[in-house]
């Protein structure tokens, strides 16, 4: 069964940053695509970033290009987000998923999702 645990949410003032993590078990990590979401109430859940293991690139949405940067330690099946420079747009719970292919940055392909790790940037 595959769990995604995200952490390192919190709060934090405009131009600040943080590091998210996602500790991926159940799954086979170093394959497929992981990738970050955020959504925030009563609208659509948003792709942010994406790895795939299989062609060794990156997706990003255009809102996030040259602030946030996703990572891996396949050491340790662990996800990262790195943001910076955040703005009050950037409020959001964040959520780290998985999937078996090729990446995109469309919600509706995923079925993996961890609990999310609620992000506040105050201006």
């Amino acid at each position: 069964r595959v769990q995604l645990m995200e952490s390192g949410g919190g709060s934090v003032q405009a131009g600040g940053s943080l590091r998210l993590s996602c500790i991926v078990s159940g799954y086979t990590y170093n394959s497929g695509c992981m990738a970050w979401f955020r959504q925030l109430p009563a609208k659509e859940r948003e792709g942010v970033a994406a790895f795939d293991f299989g062609a060794g690139s990156t997706l990003y949405a255009d809102s996030v290009k040259g602030r946030f940067s996703i990572s891996q330690d396949t050491a340790n099946n662990i996800e990262y987000l790195q943001m910076t420079s955040l703005d009050h747009e950037d409020t959001a719970m964040y959520y780290c998923a998985a999937l078996s292919g090729s990446c995109y940055l469309t919600a509706s392909w995923y079925v993996n999702w961890g609990q999310g790790t609620q992000v506040t940037v105050s201006s």
